[in-house]
């Protein structure tokens, strides 16, 4: 904008540096001089003096687009405002405001549109002073605050909007007038009189506003409300989440067959994913293999198979009741509903009537009430249509209540657990009843034998494999022979029990008839041949304390070990001899020296083999185990099983050790 200031003749006595940009003149060149010779062409002179008098005369200014001569002799239209200024001394001047037309025309299109768009911008505007003081706000930013554009100016933002965080605002709007570096796009959370009752989210950015000097005239802020795409990006994440969820406890549940580890699996993966404290119940029926539906007024017998519980304060159980726990719960409880009816049980906001519903006792829900449990969540576990129990959620920590998607969620854990669970309760059952039948057919305490003294053990399998074929026996012969058998039959499970019944029977059976061992073999061998893929190893042994000797034959097993006091532990040189059930190979009998004082040790493969270690490795191991001859027999079979044996070892084992003492 250029000044002109003329005295009451029309001569010029003030030439802005912005006139000499506009005209061309410079100040040397004008002041002094008539202003309307200088800049007015002779068609116009007689109506801009006339204008110049008007205004002088009347003190009323005047505004208007007019053309003006520059040095140059070019012409530009050009904005006047002028106005009559009095000074202290009562001289009148003119003062003249000047601005080329068309950047006057631009500004005005360029307020106008600012305008504009401020006004109607969907993102909330303001402008805050240097002591963030509202300024200026647009409709959109009164909407979003639910306060009156009135009733923003002069206030701050604590001042407006008490229920948002202002520190937090303040402080960034003056980090942003101090460095001059905006803030883009900050997310802030709270509540507005717009909508009380509701979080909202809003982008932030702030600008600082300079002047052309420099000087710090405020803050600029832009709000946007992104609340629908914050929950859009919420819920996408916590669909992500979901996902992940079930992919990781499709790899985690079910790893091994062993029934407490499965329920314990499944409480792992939903806390603190999913809940702050969760329960595995089982149905106790369902736990001892048997099946029943509960009536509408019988209560729920349920065992905690696994109860995991986050930071909770109080170390607390989902339903009050520790891991291995079982619990009687009644017919009004939820988790018997539950399980009585097949269908989720969703208590969202748990009052203190829900408390006692959901613990078996009053001491139990007052644990719960402790522990501050506040939305609770019971899912049926069902497999190949039946219930086995129920899977129990609660929040404590985590301030959000179960929600339906939380229900579905659970309910597709539970689902895929349930399955899991069942396979391994089945297996558990049927392992059990393996493990049974074969206890049943192994021997008692050996029997006092003439010329021998015997200790024996026999290990299962670790839980989450089948019982083996693992079996061990001392005969009590005519003229003080001692029959000492050890044999293992592949495979496992019921059928690996029953064949190595039979096998036990016939030799048992065999043995007083005085065969030679690998006659006894070979009868053996024939009836394994008449089973359906049916293998077996053996060793059968017949001591003598007479001749003190031992008459050995071997049908594919590992060989014994003979301990001598004096001498290393070695292991017989038997001929290997083909396992029980390959048919047509002749077996071999070996005559060894068993002086009193001496060890004989059988053993099945689930003492030596591992799938790390060599068998030359671990077989001089079990030498070097046994260079003490003059232990205990039953140290030494501890001792064995303590260092050799590994606990998840998938094959049983069998121990057979006998050592030679002197007739009686």
């Amino acid at each position: 904008m250029a000044s002109v200031v003329l005295d009451a003749e029309g001569r010029i006595v003030l030439w802005s540096p912005q006139a000499e940009d506009l005209f061309g003149y410079g100040a040397r060149e004008v002041l002094g001089r008539y202003a309307a010779r200088v800049m007015v062409h002779e068609e116009h002179l007689g109506l801009v003096i006339e204008l110049f008098e008007d205004v002088m005369r009347t003190g009323q200014s005047w505004a208007g687009a007019f053309p003006v001569r520059r040095k140059d002799g070019s012409t530009r239209l050009v904005e006047f405002r002028n106005m009559r200024l009095t000074g202290d001394d009562g001289r009148v001047y003119a003062l003249g405001l000047c601005a080329d037309r068309p950047t006057v025309r631009r500004l005005e299109r360029d307020v106008a549109l600012s305008a504009r768009m401020v006004s109607q911008a969907p993102s909330g505007l303001a402008v805050l002073d240097p002591e963030l003081r509202y300024i200026s706000v647009n409709p959109a930013l009164a909407r979003i605050n639910g306060v009156s554009v009135a009733d923003h100016l002069g206030r701050t933002v604590h001042e407006v909007l008490p229920r948002m965080d202002a520190e937090a605002l303040d402080s960034a709007a003056r980090q942003v007038m101090e460095t001059g570096e905006p803030l883009l796009g900050r997310r802030i959370v709270g509540r507005t009189p717009a909508d009380p009752d509701e979080d909202h989210v809003w982008s932030l950015s702030l600008y600082r506003l300079d002047d052309t000097h420099g000087t710090v005239l405020g803050v600029a802020a832009s709000v946007t409300d992104v609340t629908e795409q914050h929950r859009t990006a919420v819920e996408a994440e916590t669909a992500r989440r979901r996902l992940a969820l079930v992919a990781d406890a499709s790899a985690r549940i079910g790893t091994t067959l062993d029934l407490d580890r499965t329920a314990r699996e499944l409480a792992d993966v939903a806390v603190p994913e999913l809940a702050d404290m969760a329960a595995v119940d089982l149905l106790e029926t369902i736990v001892q293999g048997r099946r029943r539906t509960l009536g509408p007024a019988e209560p729920a017998t349920l065992k905690a198979l696994a109860v995991r519980a986050g930071e909770t304060g109080s170390g607390a159980p989902a339903t009050g009741e520790p891991e291995g726990h079982t619990a009687r719960y009644g017919p009004d409880r939820l988790v018997t509903e539950c399980v009585r009816t097949g269908r989720p049980v969703l208590v969202e906001r748990v009052g203190d009537t829900d408390l006692p519903r959901i613990a078996p006792t009053p001491e139990g829900a007052g644990e719960l009430a402790r522990a501050g449990v506040h939305s609770y969540l019971a899912v049926p576990l069902i497999a190949r249509g039946e219930v086995l129990g129920a899977l129990e959620l609660a929040r404590t920590r985590d301030p959000r209540p179960f929600g339906r998607d939380d229900q579905l969620l659970a309910r597709e854990l539970a689902s895929r657990a349930a399955v899991q669970i069942d396979n391994a309760r089945w297996y558990q059952n049927t392992r059990n009843a393996a493990l049974t039948l074969q206890r049943s057919l192994l021997p008692g305490p050996p029997p006092a034998t003439a010329g021998l003294e015997v200790a024996s053990r026999y290990q299962p399998a670790g839980t989450t494999t089948e019982v083996g074929g693992d079996w061990f026996d001392v005969i009590p012969l005519e003229d003080d022979r001692t029959a000492l058998v050890v044999g293992d039959v592949m495979g496992s499970g019921i059928d690996a029990a029953a064949t190595m019944g039979r096998l036990r029977t016939a030799a048992d059976t065999l043995a007083p008839l005085r065969l030679a061992p690998e006659q006894l073999l070979g009868h053996l061998d024939r009836m394994v041949s008449g089973l359906d893929q049916t293998i077996a190893t053996c060793v059968y042994a017949v001591h003598d304390p007479r001749t003190g000797r031992c008459r050995i034959a071997n049908a594919g097993h590992l060989p014994p070990v003979r301990v001598r006091p004096g001498r290393p532990p070695e292991l017989l040189e038997l001929p290997t001899g083909a396992p029980l059930g390959v048919g047509g190979v002749a077996f071999v009998t070996t005559t060894v020296d068993l002086a009193v004082g001496d060890l004989l040790v059988l053993y099945t493969d689930g003492l030596v083999e591992t799938r790390r270690d060599p068998l030359d490795a671990r077989l001089d191991t079990l030498l070097a185990l046994l260079d003490d001859p003059s232990r205990s027999l039953e140290d030494i079979c501890d001792l064995l099983l303590r260092t050799l044996h590994e606990p998840d070892n998938e094959d049983d084992v069998a121990v057979l050790i006998a050592r030679a003492v002197p007739l009686r």
